[in-house]
């Protein structure tokens, strides 16, 4: 099945003078059934560069709109072109996307290159949460083009092979409200249904499944950013997917002392996409789609409107029984108690009067390491054990069986933001990639507790200027 041509443009990668590849990610070429090899290969690099497309492929930039900051904009893949799609050994379908290969038709303005930095940055974050488990788009390749991109100052021109499941996105859904007729917008959901949601397609309310989809896997990833402390810095519609990915890896980081209020972004001066914003952004986002939804819901539209209510009104409780399933794993909680809410907020309230590191903390109860002074030298959490203790005490699993759900739930190492600007650092300065090597292997293997600490899960040294990020547009 294809999407109607409203939502896309045909369009050519522009070729780069002088393409070198200088990330690949071997395993992944692997699980796509393609060969490492043959991706490093000259005619690899020309086709990761934009300089050839692959035998079979149709170059594409897809049209969307969306709500930036809570105001609606027409977008679409200014810098991004879609090569084609990939059949994976298993039979799964996913999209292989160049990000930086030049102006598109939806460009506003845009040179429609990509730095490097940005391009490593996304690279290592989607792959360390591949590796925690979230749901996410991945990195295949990353190819310097030989040209400079001028920013505030000249830098490094690069070109990101993203893969996913697909990119079709809530802005998608507006575009098609907006801007198509209901024709356009039934095709849509009957293409995504098909891509994604292929048991939907007999059922008598398939548009409604698609909301009911679409809501139950933006709770349950949402719940997973919150529990690694991810802070996505852009939650606009258009950087929410609907097959449930993380997308768009533009200001994102993880936080280091917990705070509800922890924001980096220097684009995000409200607070708008803060940490413990973020749940109840993505209810927000899905009153956008499931407006988008309401001409094919029903033919009435009083009827369509109770009926997309419905759906959206059950995001707080499925993203509350993700969230609360999480916290169990993360303290070795196996049933469920009524006690778990207060025992739950009375922990991240010491860890926010503590300021105490979010990541570390977790991992300290996991291994019954002592963090020293501060929260674990307190009388308030040694309070706070008790009810602890008492409450792994209650349940029938062994204390053994407790200790390695916690192991699986809590990572030792996350991409700690100083470890991650050291790492760009060092390739975009020196043309050092070691360094960013070093980080992916030991973020490849999150879960593992060794006892010592990490050289990679040591918080930042303190140095009173907050840690900002940068969309790298």
């Amino acid at each position: 099945m294809e999407l109607p041509e409203v939502f896309f443009s045909r369009v050519e990668p522009v070729p780069v003078s002088a393409p070198r590849m200088v990330v690949s990610n071997d395993a992944l070429a692997r699980e796509l059934g393609l060969s490492p090899q043959a991706l490093r290969s000259k005619k690899g690099v020309q086709e990761l560069s934009g300089n050839s497309v692959p035998k079979g492929g149709v170059p594409i930039a897809q049209a969307y709109a969306g709500h930036q900051f809570g105001q609606f904009t027409m977008l679409g893949d200014g810098r991004a072109i879609l090569l084609g799609e990939q059949i994976a050994p298993g039979g799964e379908r996913y999209d292989v996307q160049l990000k930086g290969s030049g102006r598109t038709p939806y460009s506003r303005g845009g040179d429609g290159r990509a730095s490097l930095g940005p391009m490593l940055r996304e690279y290592i974050i989607s792959e360390a949460m591949s590796a925690l488990g979230i749901e996410t788009t991945r990195s295949l390749a990353v190819v310097v083009t030989g040209e400079p991109v001028y920013r505030q100052t000249p830098e490094i021109g690069a070109v990101l092979t993203r893969v996913a499941s697909s990119h079709l996105r809530v802005g998608t859904f507006e575009f098609a409200a907006k801007f198509g007729d209901e024709d356009d917008l039934r095709a849509l959901a009957d293409y995504a249904i098909e891509r994604h949601y292929p048991h939907l397609e007999q059922d008598e309310e398939k548009y409604l499944g698609l909301l009911r989809e679409v809501v139950k896997r933006q709770a349950a990833l949402i719940a997973k950013w919150q529990m690694v402390g991810f802070i996505h810095g852009v939650m606009n519609t258009d950087n929410m997917t609907i097959s449930g990915e993380t997308i768009d890896y533009g200001p994102c980081a993880f936080m280091d002392a917990y705070s509800r209020d922890t924001v980096f972004s220097s684009i995000d001066v409200q607070g708008r996409y803060a940490y413990g914003n973020q749940p109840t952004i993505g209810g927000w986002n899905l009153t956008r789609f499931a407006e988008t939804l309401l001409p094919i819901l029903h033919e009435s539209a009083e009827p369509a409107r109770e009926k997309a209510q419905v759906e959206v009104e059950k995001y707080v409780a499925q993203y509350r029984e993700s969230w609360m399933s999480g916290m169990r794993g993360k303290l070795g909680l196996f049933s469920e108690d009524e006690g778990d809410q207060a025992l739950f907020a009375g922990l991240l309230a010491l860890m926010q009067e503590y300021k105490a590191d979010f990541t570390n903390t977790f991992a300290a109860l996991t291994t019954g390491a002592d963090e020293g002074a501060g929260m674990f030298d307190s009388e308030k959490l040694a309070q706070w054990r008790k009810k602890w203790k008492a409450r792994l005490g209650a349940q029938q699993e062994s204390e053994r069986e407790a200790k390695q759900l916690m192991q699986s739930s809590n990572p030792a190492i996350i991409p700690r933001n100083h470890r991650v600007e050291e790492a760009l650092s060092a390739a975009t300065e020196n043309g050092d990639y070691g360094v960013m090597e070093r980080l992916l292997e030991a973020l490849s293997k999150p879960y593992v507790h060794t006892g010592k600490v990490s050289e990679y899960a040591e918080p930042p040294k303190a140095t009173g200027v907050p840690y900002k990020t940068y969309c790298g547009t």
